[in-house]
């Protein structure tokens, strides 16, 4: 007889690893994990902000590791998984959430802007997933995509090229790495996180317009989004897998 599927949303127990987990979306991911009774190990390239968020976590009460990670190199990555399933006995969840944009037009952007962000924001994404992959006995892989994937924005073509290919990634890992770990996508709209500086601080011309024509009147907090990856980490989620959830408000369905 088969197990009845669970239909609890919830990590508790779950043991989770979250690449640029120190600020902005990842941290939100990473801090509602530990508020909803995961272990968490939260890692960036930055040693401060590593053992600030670890210390936060255990505020919080849960296991973690403080744990520095260049998704640029392999070794480092490597060290991560040893490092993380060490400290928490193994890992069941990978968020993929590390970030980087350079901003100029397609006729202007160097080699080196280019080559940086498609070595964060997709081929990082590609290491992480190939070596928690290969070691990981279950569980879920959630990568942050994002709305510009499918979104024309100026001045960001390597981001927009490699979160296009993080989308094929995720639907290519999801394949290959059934049944037993799930690959999945959030594709944030508009969301308040350092990344994005202070072009949507209240009152700028660029809030207006991205208010205006989002049908919820808004940008998004990094909380909004963590829901939806306890939701992808969480047994509820089973039966899904290489998948893209948007969040964005409904902006990518309104009216240009």
């Amino acid at each position: 007889m088969s197990q009845t599927p669970s239909t609890q949303v919830t990590v508790e127990g779950k043991r989770a690893v979250v690449i640029g987990g120190t600020s902005g979306i990842g941290w939100a991911i990473a801090r509602a994990f530990a508020e909803d009774g995961a272990d968490v190990v939260a890692t960036s390239r930055d040693q401060e902000r590593v053992e600030t968020a670890a210390a936060r976590l255990e505020e919080l009460g849960a296991k973690t590791r403080a744990v520095t990670c260049d998704v640029s190199e392999t070794d480092s990555v490597e060290t991560l998984w040893t490092e993380a399933a060490d400290a928490l006995g193994g890992v069941d969840i990978l968020v993929n959430s590390a970030g980087s944009v350079a901003r100029a037009p397609v006729t202007e952007m160097t080699d080196e802007q280019w080559a940086r962000d498609i070595d964060i924001n997709l081929t990082g994404v590609f290491r992480a997933c190939r070596v928690f992959g290969r070691e990981m006995d279950g569980g879920s892989i959630i990568n942050i995509a994002s709305m510009s994937a499918d979104q024309a924005r100026e001045a960001r073509p390597a981001y927009c090229a490699a979160k296009s290919g993080v989308n094929g990634l995720t639907r290519a890992a999801a394949a290959d790495l059934a049944p037993e770990v799930r690959v999945n996508a959030i594709s944030p709209g508009f969301v308040i996180t350092p990344l994005a500086g202070d072009a949507f601080d209240e009152g700028t011309d660029v809030r207006t317009a991205i208010d205006e024509r989002t049908p919820m009147g808004r940008v998004a907090e990094p909380e909004e989004i963590a829901g939806a990856a306890i939701y992808l980490a969480s047994d509820a989620s089973s039966f899904t897998t290489g998948e893209e959830i948007t969040i964005d408000g409904a902006y990518s369905d309104s009216a240009i």
